[in-house]
C-alpha cells in the first residue's frame, strides 16, 4: 500500500459524513508506518474505544471504513478466527466490527459486519511480521502471496456489501 496522508485518509471514509470524518482520530506515526508490507491502514481510537478504521485502496481510489466493536468478554482459552486474514487469537484477539453502510441504507441505520482482528493488524500477521498473542498462526500449504490474495478478497467482499 502507499503511503497515506491526514488528507488523503479523512477524505476516503464512504460510510460517515464529512464532519464525523473531519472529527475522528488519525494515527500520528503515518511516516513510521511499515507500507510495504500493509494491505491497509487500520486502526483503533485511542479517545472511543468501541470504535476503529480502516483505509485501503481499491479501483484505484481510497475507500475508509468507519467500525464499531464491543469489546470481547471472552475467556483466555476461548479462541476465535479472523474472517480476513484467518488468523486464530486467544480472548479478545477478534471482535464483530460493525460499519455503517454507505449512502442512503447507512443513513437509515443499516450496517454490516465481520469478525476481524481486533487491532487490525492482519497484514502484519499474514507476512509474518506480527505474532498473535497465541505464539503462531496456522501452518498453511498456500503461499504467503495465494494468503495475501485471498485476504484482500475477504476485505473487498465485505466492502461490497457496504454498498448493497
Amino acid at each position: 500500500m502507499r503511503s497515506l496522508t491526514e488528507p488523503d485518509i479523512r477524505s476516503s471514509f464512504v460510510n460517515c459524513s464529512k464532519g464525523e470524518a473531519k472529527r475522528l482520530s488519525v494515527p500520528r506515526d503515518l511516516g513510521e508506518r511499515p507500507w510495504p508490507d500493509l494491505d491497509f491502514l487500520g486502526w483503533r481510537d485511542p479517545g472511543a474505544p468501541d470504535r476503529s478504521y480502516l483505509v485501503t485502496e481499491r479501483d484505484g481510489r481510497l475507500v475508509g471504513v468507519a467500525f464499531r466493536f464491543q469489546a470481547a468478554q471472552r475467556g483466555f482459552l476461548h479462541r476465535s478466527m479472523c474472517s480476513v486474514c484467518l488468523t486464530t487469537h486467544p480472548g479478545g484477539g477478534v471482535s464483530l466490527m460493525a460499519a455503517r453502510k454507505a449512502g442512503p441504507a447507512g443513513r437509515e441505520g443499516n450496517s454490516v459486519g465481520l469478525y476481524m482482528c481486533t487491532d487490525l493488524a492482519c497484514s502484519l500477521y499474514v507476512r509474518g511480521r506480527k505474532v498473535p498473542e497465541s505464539g503462531a498462526r496456522f501452518e498453511e500449504s498456500l503461499t504467503m502471496e495465494e494468503q495475501i490474495t485471498r485476504m484482500t478478497g475477504n476485505l473487498s467482499a465485505f466492502i461490497d456489501k457496504l454498498y448493497t
